[in-house]
């Protein structure tokens, strides 16, 4: 009863996740109040959000109120909460103060005003909302003129070593009506302003300051008494709700994804024509001779890819390992195809926040059946014999990775008091995810594909091994990691930094059918290269391959390490240890889930070659 109840609540969040509030269209009337919401504060420099009241800014009379999120939503560290910000729909706001009177400002300690300074510094943006709609600012590209927008707002910025607070917002609402009676709102711009307290003038509820006026400082050397005010202007636009994101999607340009997109074909044409080159010139050449009636002596002097036939199929060392790292792989693989093809047609867009993170959570542990099922098959293959703990080991290593290196990096960031730490709640509903779900569907499906027969080999194996001869230098299992790895990493290198840019640059990747494509030219570049480089080796008589095609395949990944320290060093600005902590830890996640995916589909490609061209010959 108990675990069908865990089963029926976490199908609720399933479609929960998919679909959150705010993402249908909203009308308002004219003059209803339209909610202004923050979300957090966020820095490339740092990695560490902060939710918005961890600064003395001013709250709502009537109190914060925070919205329920999903799994997502948490785990990115949103923490959604009202502001004091009243705004009217289709009504212009003059200069208004925020929650408090003209002659009794807000007084900052040096230890607040120390943090806020901390916090421009380091270039902290912050981020609010309008009808789920973020907020954005417009700025100007030097080199081609053309007006661009950023999501959120400046904290503040520097300018002759003093720190600068933006209190004056100006908010920019575009509005989209057919009839003059219901409005929905299709932009959301911010105008960030810095105004010193003595250049305001008005009444306790009302406020004006001069065109030209002096900056509101940052006082580190003692109190700081600061304003807070805003001003709203609507404007009517021709731009409908279903193209308001249109802003935010627009900031890269599409042109460079077709460039990677030909850039991936040209790598998988060319690893195509070396294919080609293998099959017909040289494998159908050698099978033909082979089941001709030749020599034996002359049919050793062809090639050695026969003689190994005896002992290709033998099983590898540490089957359990091996059949757990492929499970883990095919549990990856099918979590990201699945969520990949619901971000492509819209199921997952940006506009329904934190839904993609909900969404690859969820179904990577109910993909956990499949994964015993293919683990447990394979196991058997292998002629594994304790299905019991070979199941265990499926479900528990690479989840076990992922929460420990996640939980150890959660309290750096508990200790810097970050949004982005993931509450005790949180971490034990993932921990019960995994023990409850994860685990009982792995065992479930490993219990079915253990009792399966076994895949069939065109022929038996040997009971004394064959030695192996010295292989040649270029056949180094190093140097074959690396060559093998090229190729792919090229064919996706130019889609992983918009990943990147997306992750840790805080932008919006919507782009989801390119990377649909790309996924499907990672797939088959890896194959590829996983059959050329076995097809190889088994040429040099070397019939050890089960863990070479899973761990050469699987080299991409090592390009996917490297780029990421160059990333770092080029695009971020990361120098404090947490953050650089952070970014290695979690990159080390990524890694190690890259070659995961990569090594399984590799290994199964060269899996499917070997049974295809020892099946292909005549062996007595």
């Amino acid at each position: 009863m108990w675990y069908s109840t865990i089963l029926l609540t976490l199908l609720v969040q399933i479609s929960w996740g998919f679909y959150v509030p705010g993402v249908a269209p909203v009308e308002f009337k004219r003059k209803d109040s339209v909610e202004v919401k923050a979300v957090k504060m966020t820095s490339s420099q740092t990695q560490l959000p902060y939710e918005y009241y961890s600064l003395q800014f001013c709250r709502p009379r009537n109190g914060t109120i925070y919205k329920s999120e999903n799994l997502g939503e948490v785990l990115r560290g949103d923490r959604i909460v009202n502001t004091p910000y009243d705004v009217k729909m289709a009504v212009d706001t003059p200069c208004r103060l925020v929650c408090h009177q003209m002659s009794k400002p807000i007084v900052w300690t040096q230890q607040e005003a120390k943090e806020v300074a901390d916090r421009i510094r380091h270039e902290y943006y912050v981020h609010l909302l309008v009808d789920n709609l973020p907020c954005a600012t417009k700025f100007m590209m030097v080199e081609t003129q053309e007006q661009v927008y950023e999501r959120g707002y400046k904290l503040g910025y520097i300018y002759d070593n003093k720190v600068y607070i933006n209190n004056h917002l100006k908010f920019i609402l575009s509005y989209h009506t057919d009839n003059d009676l219901d409005f929905r709102v299709v932009r959301f711009e911010v105008e960030e302003s810095s105004v010193d307290i003595s250049e305001l003038k008005g009444t306790d509820d009302r406020c004006s300051f001069p065109d030209k006026h002096n900056p509101q400082e940052v006082k580190e050397s003692g109190t700081t008494n600061i304003l807070f005010t805003y001003s709203v202007e609507w404007q009517q636009s021709n731009v409908r709700w279903a193209s308001r994101w249109d802003i935010y999607l627009q900031m890269t340009d599409v042109q460079i994804h077709w460039f990677s997109i030909v850039n991936s074909l040209v790598v998988v044409f060319f690893l195509s024509g070396i294919l080609t080159m293998i099959m017909i010139r040289t494998l159908r050449r050698d099978i033909a001779r082979y089941n001709a009636d030749e020599s034996l002596e002359e049919t050793l002097e062809e090639s050695g890819w026969k003689l190994v036939h005896g002992d290709v199929f033998r099983p590898p060392r540490y089957p359990k390992l091996f059949s757990a790292l492929v499970g883990s792989g095919v549990q990856i693989f099918c979590m990201a195809l699945i969520t990949i093809i619901l971000a492509m047609f819209g199921m997952l867009s940006p506009a329904s926040r934190g839904a993609l993170m909900t969404a690859g959570i969820l179904l990577y542990v109910f993909m956990g059946l499949i994964a015993g099922y293919m683990s447990g098959r394979l196991y058997r293959t292998l002629r594994g014999q304790q299905w019991k703990s070979a199941a265990f080991w499926t479900a528990t290593l690479y989840p076990a990775f992922v929460f420990v290196t996640g939980f150890f990096l959660n309290f750096f960031i508990w200790g810097k008091r970050s949004s982005g730490a993931v509450p005790f709640t949180t971490m034990m509903a993932l921990l019960s995810l995994w023990v409850c779900i994860l685990v009982p569907l792995t065992f479930i499906g490993y219990y079915f594909g253990f009792r399966k027969q076994p895949y069939e080999h065109p022929v038996r194996t040997n009971q004394i091994p064959r030695q192996v001869p010295e292989q040649v230098w270029y056949m180094h299992p190093m140097l074959c990691l690396l060559t093998a790895g090229v190729l792919p990493f090229g064919a996706m290198f130019i889609e992983l930094f918009f990943i990147f840019s997306a992750i840790w640059e805080n932008q919006f990747y919507y782009l989801f059918g390119f990377l649909f494509l790309v996924f499907l030219i990672l797939v088959i570049s890896c194959g590829q290269i996983s059959v050329v480089m076995v097809y190889f080796q088994l040429c040099g008589e070397d019939y050890h391959w089960w863990w070479r095609s899973l761990i050469t395949s699987g080299g991409s990944a090592v390009y996917v390490a490297a780029y990421s320290i160059f990333y770092l060093t080029t695009k971020l600005e990361i120098t404090e240890f947490v953050p650089l902590l952070l970014y290695f830890g979690y990159t080390t996640i990524m890694v190690m889930t890259f070659w995961l995916l990569t090594g399984t589909i590799g290994f199964y490609a060269a899996y499917i070659f070997i049974r295809n061209i020892y099946g292909a010959v005549k062996i007595d």
